[in-house]
């Protein structure tokens, strides 16, 4: 029977991992849909690349930080319980991947190749583990100390600040050391539009995002005797809030209205396990109209040239999740309780600020020794052709 169960949880979380793995693709139609043609391959070789180099940054550094165990030992111990730690392993790195994906959203158009590489490297490898390891395995003692001082650990069951609000706060000091794209924003005080190239790319990204957050969410319980059908449930009600939220409050926009269920599904990630669904819908919906607010006042008032969005998308609704955890949690909102509002705004406030000092120290660090944008001939002429030397529609700029 112990042998069934393992094996059971391994194929479990294997699927868990294979899901969220495909949702990498997700992140790349969705970006390959928002930007301009002329930068279309690069946002697809971006996050096949990044998902390449978290691996190895993942592996043999990060998995280690976070959980204070590697995989160089014998093949023997590797295999103990059908390998159960190595699909763990898997699982987890597909959202430590996430976070190289996130910011690359952000820094579209104008990225270099190479130092971005280097970012994703350090940011899988020491930045994000670190956080992974407070809030997931208890590490440094910083879950007791928040206990002692508050009743309650922080809490966060799927990673609306683990993954979402550190991989977005590190996105936006990415942002802020690139600056904004060439003619985006002229001397005179002029916004320049640089609409989507393709709306069903886009949408079709946003799909495969959403139907890979169940797996997100729901294999977070890592175990089959674990899983709450709760989870799903709630996702399902977040998606929808923030998608009609969204909607509305973007007057029906195509690109808030396929943001939208993904800024519901960022939010209800820490709370998806202990809130009621109605709870879950109001989450999502204040996520929705949260996103749709601040990635017009960051992107027309601001000047913050964050293409996707991924700051007020992941970033903001992140933050906001970790705290309606603490909120919509508590028994007399209908949640299961264990939770508190103190504890969640004392970890996500801490989630927050390892992102933006980890953000600072990589992109500080890279910027003088490497750099990080394209110059203005290579951007005017895009990253495809900039980069990697072809383009994404190469038949029609030769004119056949």
């Amino acid at each position: 029977m112990d042998a069934l169960k393992n094996g059971v949880d391994v194929l479990f979380i294997l699927l868990g991992a294979i899901m969220v793995l495909a949702m990498h693709s997700g992140f790349a139609f969705l970006e390959l849909g928002t930007v301009r043609y002329k930068n279309q391959v690069n946002a697809l070789v971006k996050i096949l690349v990044d998902f390449a180099v978290s691996t190895i940054a993942y592996f043999f550094v990060g998995y280690l930080i976070a959980y204070g165990t590697g995989f160089l030992g014998s093949a023997d111990k590797l295999i103990e319980r059908s390998g159960y730690e190595l699909v763990k392993f898997f699982f987890l790195l597909t959202f430590a991947a996430a976070i190289p994906a996130i910011v690359s959203g952000g820094i579209a158009e104008r990225a270099r190749f190479i130092p971005q590489l280097c970012a994703s490297f350090l940011m899988v490898a020491l930045v994000y583990p670190l956080f992974e390891g407070i809030a997931w395995n208890g590490r440094f003692g910083i879950q007791d100390a928040i206990k002692s001082a508050f009743g309650e650990n922080f809490h966060d069951f799927a990673g609306s600040v683990v993954v979402h609000a550190v991989g977005g706060w590190i996105g936006l000091m990415a942002v802020v050391f690139l600056g904004a794209r060439k003619g985006r924003y002229t001397k005179d005080g002029r916004v320049t539009a640089h609409p989507p190239s393709s709306i069903p790319f886009l949408a079709l990204g946003s799909w495969i995002l959403a139907v890979g957050w169940f797996g997100f969410n729901v294999m977070s319980a890592q175990e089959v005797g674990k899983i709450s059908g709760l989870v799903a449930v709630n996702s399902l009600m977040a998606m929808v809030g923030g998608t009609l939220a969204a909607t509305l409050a973007g007057r029906n926009d195509p690109g808030f209205a396929y943001n939208g269920p993904l800024a519901g599904l960022v939010a209800v990630c820490a709370g998806s396990d202990v809130m009621h669904p109605v709870g879950a819908l109001a989450v999502g919906a204040v996520a929705g109209i949260l996103f749709v607010r601040m990635f017009t006042l960051t992107q027309n008032r601001l000047r913050v040239d964050d293409v996707l969005g991924v700051w007020p998308l992941h970033g903001l609704c992140g933050a906001w999740g970790g705290i309606a955890c603490g909120i919509f949690g508590q028994k007399a909102l209908g949640g299961l309780g264990g939770v508190s509002l103190m504890a969640q705004l004392t970890g996500t406030l801490l989630g927050v600020g390892i992102a933006v000092a980890g953000g600072i120290a990589v992109y500080g660090i890279l910027k003088p020794f490497m750099g990080l944008r394209l110059n203005d001939e290579q951007e005017f002429n895009g990253a495809d052709l900039s980069i990697h030397r072809i383009s994404a529609t190469p038949e029609r700029d030769a004119g056949f």
